[in-house]
């Protein structure tokens, strides 16, 4: 909302070019048809699709898929087809072609409708054409180009737009110059800069262009340039804003500009923001929850978060703050602890008073790491065994940056909020790294895109040395490990194919011709046809989001009846996805493939989960040590470089304890 306040001043306190009219506060938003550029429509980007991004190897012919950027199967077959008809050659290699034909094939805006022969060959089909023989359809064309920004606009799939959108290219839009308005508010500027150039800046510098304005100074400085009226509301609404971006500097943001995109923050940043929005409103007597405001923050800004609680309290409201981080517990007026282990052995409050009376009780995992001293793992120093060395590393605010990593230690890369950690790391390191290997291993599918969003920056930057010492990159985030609840614990690490093939190799399954498909809940054959195997239905209520019950068929078994009668060890496959990883590994313990997976499932913390735990009801945290004790019970493999982000997010003491020590190992 600050934004708002910008563009009244803009509006009422600017400098406009002589002969100017006054503008309104909302011709200086790009959210708005009168603010807008005429060009790029406020987005700042406009989007190119060129011969190079459509036809990505021209050594191939039109009928060897040239133009990648048509559709796939039969749709891409059709206008291959259409294009024989029409007396184009599809055999000849793009680059052979005329440049005239290419251009038409790429950029046409005509769509003609030609008789189509499929099967036929160029001669057969010249030949069907001059006996006018009657066509199997009537195909109407459509130009590489004009398909892709069809489906990026107008298709409903996700998917399909996606694909797409590999064939486009964002450039800053060239009349705006990404600033994402019309020239006539673009003219007007107030300290010497446009509401564009303005809205870049970081929130620090922000604050001292108006600490000027707000200085009583200001109000004789600028008698010859600007009337009194002018020079009375730039020093109000300056005010105004000073106000409300204290807050925010004193939370640690100063370094964030106004118009950075929400989706690019983290969710310690996007926490701070509501915080800062809440310590503005003057409002009392109100419950605050948060969750883990401490997550992600390095402890330099955590002091400003214990403060802007502190003020919260003081406006007479209560704060309720559910955390692992031990400074916050031992600055709580009240202490509530929960336990005393995790999911089935949880549940309990331990103990609820003023923090000194938690190490009475013994029970509590929490007690031993707020009042002992805590003593480091014991480990044997690692000398680096290479290096691996980044130059020109330019991304975000790291600019021509230069660096070398130690390889075959454990290194942590620290800094203050904001300061870089994350574009050099799980940024620049990965990509290029990545790119050398031919690919960046587990790196999630990009979400759906859409035109405003920011395009993706990359790094410009190389590595120079130490790239002989890695045959392998992972990188283990907090990224959900699935996105339905077909996804879960057992099927994410691999351990549910071995379970699977033990219920096919029974007796009962082998009477009945069962093979390991048939316990799959992904699969027809063998799961409950009402749910479809997903152990609920959803039901839809009008303008009310939907709610699930267990589904009315098979109970939540995701089975259907026959496939539940087959038993191993006396237990059916439902019942074996409802164990928790501490009950299944006495139950594999036979099992070495079942147990090695199981064992470092326990070891990194996770031994409440059920195996049958849907990846919807994962943690960020949990999801990371999923994916990292995946990648433990592997068979040793050495030369793999691991990336984690933050990975003691969301951790308890004694969590982050397990953690390092399978990190070491």
């Amino acid at each position: 909302t600050l934004s708002s306040s910008i563009r009244m001043l803009y509006s009422r306190a600017g400098h406009y070019p002589a002969g100017q009219a006054m503008l309104y506060a909302e011709d200086f938003s790009p959210n708005t048809p009168q603010g807008a550029c005429p060009e790029c429509h406020g987005l700042g980007r406009v989007y190119e699709v060129n011969e190079a991004t459509m036809v990505p190897d021209p050594s191939l012919t039109i009928r060897e898929r040239a133009v990648a950027a048509w559709p796939m199967a039969w749709q891409g077959q059709n206008l291959r087809d259409i294009l024989v008809t029409m007396g184009y050659d599809v055999d000849t290699p793009w680059r052979d072609l005329p440049q005239e034909q290419r251009d038409w094939i790429l950029y046409t805006e005509e769509t003609p409708t030609v008789p189509v022969y499929a099967g036929l060959s160029p001669a057969q089909t010249r030949a069907a054409l001059k006996r006018k023989l009657e066509p199997s359809y009537q195909g109407t064309f459509s130009g590489a180009r004009r398909y892709v920004m069809h489906t990026f606009m107008h298709s409903q799939s996700a998917q399909m737009r996606k694909r797409v959108s590999q064939f486009m290219r964002p450039s800053p839009c060239p009349l705006c110059q990404g600033k994402r308005l019309k020239r006539a508010a673009l003219a007007v500027t107030f300290a010497g800069r446009d509401i564009g150039e303005l809205s870049r800046l970081p929130l620090q510098t922000l604050a001292e262009v108006f600490r000027s304005v707000a200085a009583p100074g200001y109000l004789q400085q600028h008698e010859d340039t600007l009337t009194l009226e002018k020079r009375l509301a730039a020093q109000r609404i300056a005010h105004e804003l000073l106000e409300r971006i204290a807050p925010l500097i004193d939370l640690g943001l100063g370094y964030l500009a106004l118009e950075r995109s929400t989706p690019t923050l983290s969710s310690g940043e996007l926490q701070r923001l509501r915080l800062a929005t809440q310590l503005n409103s003057q409002l009392f007597g109100v419950i605050y929850v948060l969750d883990e405001p401490s997550a992600g923050l390095h402890p330099a800004d955590s002091e400003a978060l214990f403060d802007a609680l502190q003020r919260l309290k003081q406006a007479g409201n209560s704060v309720y703050v559910v955390e692992h981080d031990l400074d916050t517990m031992r600055r709580a007026d009240w202490l509530v602890d929960v336990g005393p282990a995790a999911g089935e052995h949880g549940g309990q409050v331990l103990y609820s008073g003023p923090p000194a009376g938690l190490a009475e009780v013994e029970v509590s995992r929490t007690r031993a790491y707020l009042f002992a001293p805590q003593q480091p793992a014991a480990r044997a120093p690692r000398q680096p065994q290479a290096w691996l060395q980044l130059e020109g590393i330019t991304r975000n605010n790291l600019n021509n940056l230069s660096t070398r990593f130690p390889l075959g230690c454990f290194t942590s890369v620290t800094g203050i909020s904001g300061s870089g950690k994350s574009s050099l790391v799980s940024q620049a390191l990965l990509e290029l790294v990545g790119a050398h290997l031919g690919h960046a291993e587990q790196r999630a599918e990009p979400e759906e895109q859409s035109l405003e969003d920011e395009p993706e920056q990359t790094s410009a930057g190389r590595v120079s040395a130490g790239l002989d010492n890695i045959k392998r990159l992972v990188q283990v985030d907090q990224k959900p490990i699935g996105r339905t609840p077909r996804s879960n614990l057992a099927t994410y690490t691999g351990l549910f194919d071995y379970v699977r093939k033990l219920f096919a190799s029974t007796e009962q399954a082998k009477a009945n011709g069962f093979d390991a498909g048939r316990f799959s809940f992904n699969v027809a054959k063998g799961r409950c046809e009402n749910c479809e195997g997903e152990g609920f239905v959803s039901v839809e209520l009008l303008f009310m989001p939907s709610v699930y019950a267990p589904c009315p068929t098979c109970h939540g078994a995701r089975y259907n009846p026959d496939t539940l009668a087959v038993t191993w060890q006396g237990m059916n496959i439902a019942q074996v996805l409802q164990l928790t990883v501490d009950q299944a590994l006495a139950v594999f313990a036979e099992q070495p493939p079942v147990r090695r997976c199981l064992q470092v499932l326990q070891d990194i913390g996770l031994g409440y989960l059920r195996l049958g735990q849907p990846a919807t009801e994962l943690s960020g945290g949990e999801a990371q040590r999923i994916k990292l004790a995946t990648e433990l019970q592997r068979t040793a493999r050495g030369a793999t470089l691991y990336v984690l982000d933050e990975p003691t997010n969301g951790l308890h003491p004694q969590d982050i304890d397990r953690l390092l020590v399978q990190l070491n190992r």
